[in-house]
């Protein structure tokens, strides 16, 4: 039975890192979120399309997230911040994860609510 997935192993575990090295966020908080994406992308985007593209959009995510919990941070002032930091966080963590394991299979994912910073 041949792999209904024609992109190879090494190319879908580099995409699938570029979205999980945000969890560097856990070491770096708000900035390692940041960082681990575009080091990977750095590093790798040469390798295949998928990956180049996977870096962009998880960079892009991960930046639009960061500037997502700023803002809740400076809301926290009036107390709605506090659930929105609950909120961006554990949506940036579910479609991390999703992001992650789609690119592990292959696909490019988009991720909803993401401004394309780097194109």
């Amino acid at each position: 039975m041949t792999d209904p997935n024609p992109v190879n192993q090494e190319v879908r575990q580099w995409a699938m890192l570029c979205h999980f090295s945000a969890f560097l966020w856990l070491l770096a908080p708000m900035i390692g979120n940041v960082i681990g994406p575009l080091i990977v992308w750095q590093i790798k985007k040469d390798l295949d399309p998928l990956v180049d593209d996977q870096g962009k959009e998880a960079l892009n995510f991960q930046i639009s997230v960061s500037l997502a919990l700023i803002i809740c941070g400076m809301l926290t002032v009036v107390v709605i911040g506090f659930p929105l930091l609950a909120v961006v966080s554990i949506g940036a963590l579910v479609l991390t994860i999703i992001a992650g394991i789609k690119a592990n299979e292959g696909q490019a994912y988009r991720y909803p609510f993401c401004f394309r910073f780097i194109k």
